[in-house]
């Protein structure tokens, strides 16, 4: 060892010490030695707890104690005092005392919301052993090629429209827009004959680059439909909506594709890992589903069923 550092240069030297004067006065240390310190004297001094202790003890570890100042650490960004450590351990022993004061009292029996946190925390242990295995881009890229539809990208388009509408024309509307549709042949697009045909509209007249999903959500999967078929370059229509009816000008349109794996590879990541976790507690229920039996009740019959249950009106017929 000394002749290691004889042969360190002496700049080096020096950063050495410097690194290891700063490592000894981190607060985080000195809370771990001391916590340790207090532990290993404790455990040496205190006799094993009885039988009938354990039930009534209380005993923190120094891996509690480190949670605490970790979360403290994190949440204030400095190293909580002893005052504050002091209360977070009162706050955990409190916590500690009624959990068992209300298992004692039964209260967890039969409680619903107890038994929906208790399954809900076994599905994530079962989802963690899947979300620690970590996928090579072999096998990522065969899963992508099995589910490609999921990551197919879907066409684009950018239209205008022009509306007319049901509640100003009544049933003519339909035939309004058909009959500006000859109107509107061979003019230019934004022409001030355009504007002055159609009706107000609530919504938007140019749509950019939509989707097929995003123009259903706003006219409806029929219109949508009707507007991915229609010609660009030329008014189009009339197409229905849950509005009325419309005129539409495609400007542009992109079709959808397929992406390299290249151009999706995190979404791929993402989307395989909660298929694994899925499938993890899948298998894991249906485990411990194999070890149980369940029995129901017999179901009676249509004519036990009306004796029992209350006629339709009757309280109200009694008190009349």
């Amino acid at each position: 060892m000394s002749s290691f550092n004889r042969a360190q240069p002496a700049h080096l030297r020096q950063t050495s010490v410097i690194a290891f004067t700063r490592w000894l006065r981190e607060p985080l240390l000195h809370f771990l030695l001391l916590g340790a310190a207090l532990f290993a004297a404790w455990s040496y001094f205190e006799p094993a707890p009885r039988p009938d202790e354990a039930a009534t003890e209380i005993r923190l570890t120094p891996d509690d104690l480190l949670a605490m100042w970790t979360f403290f650490n994190a949440q204030w960004q400095r190293a909580p005092t002893a005052e504050e450590l002091t209360r977070m351990v009162e706050s955990k022993v409190q916590e500690e005392v009624l959990y068992r004061e209300a298992v004692a009292m039964g209260l967890d029996k039969d409680d619903t919301i107890v038994k929906r946190r208790m399954a809900q925390k076994l599905q994530f242990l079962a989802e963690d052993v899947a979300a620690a295995y970590e996928p090579d881009d072999a096998e990522l890229e065969a899963w992508y090629a099995a589910n490609a539809d999921r990551f197919a990208l879907p066409g684009r388009i950018t239209f205008r429209q022009l509306y007319f509408s049901p509640d100003q024309r009544g049933q003519q509307a339909h035939d309004a827009a058909q009959l500006a549709l000859g109107e509107l042949a061979g003019q230019p697009v934004d022409s001030e004959l355009a504007a002055s045909l159609g009706d107000d509209f609530m919504l938007q007249d140019y749509y950019a680059d939509r989707t097929p999903e995003q123009i259903a959500k706003e006219f409806g999967p029929v219109f949508a439909q009707a507007v991915f078929r229609a010609e660009a370059g030329s008014w189009q229509g009339p197409v229905e909506s849950g509005f009325g009816w419309h005129l539409v000008f495609v400007d542009s349109f992109v079709p959808g594709r397929q992406p390299a794996f290249a151009e999706v590879a995190p979404e791929v990541k993402t989307a395989w890992l909660a298929q694994q976790k899925v499938d993890a507690w899948r298998k894991a229920y249906d485990e411990m589903r194999a070890r149980y039996t369940v029995v129901l009740p017999g179901l009676p019959d249509t004519v036990e069923m009306e004796q029992v249950a209350p006629a339709s009106g009757g309280a109200g017929q009694a008190a009349q």
